[in-house]
């Protein structure tokens, strides 16, 4: 019998508001333990990416999201120290001032632009998130 190895899938999301603030959680776990990082994580079997978005955003940050739009498919091979994982990222509006850490998430923080360059972030989600403000600024 041939066994077949297939990659994770995960999902990502980037929580603004207006003026293009954003939530990100610090990670209580490895991989990129203490490292800040978009809200996410391993979609369920039997539920749609959609659906895994809008639980794991409730899960880790406490906030009830809308997803805006699809930002990009992420799937190098080499993105997550785990093993090969592909996410699926959205951009999401949500009340920012109702986050409260929860979940795999030891922290929770709104940051802006200005700050990406002095925060360590995990994964590839400096990527993730440089894309997410193209889109937003649209």
């Amino acid at each position: 019998m041939t066994k077949y190895r297939n990659p994770s899938l995960t999902t990502d999301i980037f929580i603004f508001d207006d003026d293009l603030n954003f939530i990100l959680i610090k990670r209580k776990n490895d991989p990129y333990k203490d490292c800040w990082a978009l809200p996410g994580g391993f979609v369920e079997y039997g539920e749609s990416v959609e659906t895994a978005a809008i639980r794991e955003a409730k899960e880790e940050t406490s906030i009830d999201i809308e997803l805006i739009d699809l930002v990009n498919v992420y799937s190098e091979p080499n993105r997550d120290p785990r093993g090969h994982t592909i996410t699926v990222a959205y951009t999401a509006k949500g009340d920012l001032t109702t986050k409260k850490a929860d979940s795999d998430a030891k922290d929770i923080s709104i940051f802006n632009v200005d700050a990406l360059d002095e925060i360590e972030l995990a994964f590839d989600h400096r990527q993730i998130i440089n894309d997410c403000l193209n889109m937003a600024k649209k």
